[in-house]
């Protein structure tokens, strides 16, 4: 399996992270073979992946849209994905148990959805979209004082620290 420049974001940005620039050419893991069995493998999510990718494939889709063009257009694409299932609370012994009523093959990405409600509910400033302007990637800032800029520091946060050390040292041309 391909290996990915960003893995362990909550599960809607992982997601969206199936998906990244390497070299100037967009990747996409799904297209690999055994990628999207992998992935599921990785977040031990069951499901087969034949009736699952379409679905997958299509909240990838509205989620990423709904982070890099906000909007109510972006939000009927979420909200389609929302309308495959409900979840259904009871009280037991004084314990809330929640039960979701959802198509099977729309699980994993319905569930998807709700962890990035989840996220905006929670805090929505540390969702955020890698400083470096050719990467695709998104992360959860986790950071104690929630400055993280980069997808990684091996990645991209390293080459702009190499280029920034270039510009600072590199020679000037005699003039």
């Amino acid at each position: 399996m391909t290996r990915r420049p960003l893995a362990g974001e909550p599960l809607a940005l992982d997601l969206v992270n199936t998906q990244w620039v390497e070299r100037g050419r967009m990747v996409d893991l799904f297209d690999e073979p055994d990628g999207l069995r992998g992935w599921l493998a990785e977040h031990r999510l069951a499901g087969d992946p034949t009736s699952v990718e379409v679905p997958l494939r299509q909240a990838r889709s509205a989620l990423r849209r709904v982070l890099e063009q906000p909007g109510e257009d972006a939000e009927r694409g979420v909200n389609a994905i929302l309308a495959r299932g409900a979840s259904r609370y009871t009280l037991r012994q004084s314990t809330v148990h929640e039960r979701h009523d959802v198509d099977p093959e729309w699980l994993l990405s319905w569930q998807a959805v709700t962890n990035y409600l989840d996220l905006l509910r929670q805090q929505p400033f540390r969702i955020r979209r890698c400083g470096n302007p050719d990467c695709v990637l998104y992360f959860y800032d986790t950071s104690r004082n929630g400055t993280r800029r980069w997808c990684s520091m091996d990645g991209c946060g390293g080459r702009a620290k190499a280029a920034r050390h270039y510009q600072r040292h590199r020679p000037t041309p005699a003039s």
